[in-house]
């Protein structure tokens, strides 16, 4: 029944506009089909001029209805997407204008030039100077914009600063992996052929510089504010992709192809918390990729916090690398000398510093 009804509805509009069609139809021929075109071409011509007013107006309305739950409100989380969001106000403002300009134009045109007795069409088949005006500016200024959006999107791809913090995300039906490097400051070697569910990312624990390499499951990724972050990102099965909002950014997540990108967090877990007033306010990781039908749970957070907070939370990391969990008889006892007596022995500065 639930179905049945919209599909009589539907049917009942379409039959009332078949009859409204049709008595339009006997009217014009009572009246005279010259005079009931003019009349319909005036009729015509005043809902254009009013369906412009409206539209600009219900534009114009949805914007301040809508606005305030955007993004852009609270401003960029990173210092890149601050000038991503200044590239995308610019471009608004180049294409609104645009916009505006050629739509009044385009229903004014259609009122003033209605078909009227004392109407003559001009014949004005081309002009070479206009032709040129509205080919070579509309491709300049593209062309501006175009430039300055590869001179972003090369600064954020290119090789990071020297001290970025160094973050491995894995993207794989449906949630998010993420590994740091170790004291040594490097990742080991993977091999997808040594996927287990003992070891998700197939890390190769012949390698030693692996020995030290830090899983976070879950996916709750720490950095710090006012250090670039550079992201090394990988999928394990389809073409995924890491979706930063509120830092303006996205890269995609392709099998066997890393790709990277960096950027300079600059607000707070906290700080943002106060400014959208929101005491649950987290970073998210979304899949901005459509990977299956859990797609729409694929979710990472990402904790901005100040060096100090990182640094304490960073040497807890430290005391559990992935290799002992996966090997826990080779986990060195409590009265060894080994890592687990160096680890605890460490300072929290020795530590950020071999990250580095």
């Amino acid at each position: 029944m639930k179905v049945l009804l919209p599909i009589l509805i539907l049917v009942m509009v379409f039959v009332i506009i078949f009859q409204i069609a049709k008595a339009s139809e006997y009217v014009s021929v009572l009246k005279g089909e010259d005079k009931s075109n003019k009349q319909t071409n005036k009729v015509n011509a005043f809902m254009l001029i009013a369906f412009l007013i409206l539209g600009l107006l219900g534009a114009w309305w949805c914007n301040d209805l809508y606005y305030d739950k955007t993004l852009f409100v609270k401003g960029s989380a990173s210092a890149e997407g601050t000038e991503i969001d200044t590239m995308l106000y610019i471009t608004i403002a180049v294409t609104g204008v645009v916009f505006v300009v050629t739509q009044v134009l385009l229903f004014w045109f259609s009122f003033k030039y209605q078909a009227k007795d004392d109407n003559k069409a001009y014949y004005y088949p081309h002009n070479n100077k206009l032709e040129m005006i509205w080919t070579v500016i509309p491709a300049i200024v593209l062309c501006v914009l175009v430039v300055f959006g590869l001179r972003t999107w090369f600064k954020i791809t290119n090789p990071a600063p020297k001290n970025s913090i160094l973050v491995e995300i894995t993207g794989h039906q449906f949630a998010w992996e993420a590994r740091y490097p170790g004291t040594d400051g490097v990742f080991g070697k993977k091999n997808y052929k040594l996927t287990t569910g003992t070891n998700p990312l197939g890390v190769d624990f012949s390698d030693p510089f692996s020995h030290d390499d830090i899983h976070i499951g879950g996916t709750d990724i720490h950095i710090p504010v006012g250090r670039p972050v550079k992201l090394v990102i990988n999928a394990q099965d389809v073409i995924h992709n890491v979706g930063l909002p509120h830092f303006r950014l996205k890269m995609d997540a392709m099998p066997g192809i890393p790709t990277t990108l960096w950027f300079t967090p600059i607000v707070t877990t906290a700080q943002m918390r106060e400014k959208t007033n929101n005491p649950k306010f987290v970073y998210e990781i979304s899949c901005d990729q459509m990977c299956g039908p859990g797609h729409f749970n694929m979710r990472g957070v990402i904790t901005v916090e100040t060096e100090e907070e990182y640094n304490k939370w960073l040497a807890e990391q430290y005391k559990k690398p992935e290799y002992f969990s996966v090997y826990p008889d080779k986990a060195p006892k409590v009265a060894d000398t080994g890592m687990l007596k160096k680890l605890d022995t460490l300072t929290t500065a020795q530590m950020v510093k071999g990250a580095k």
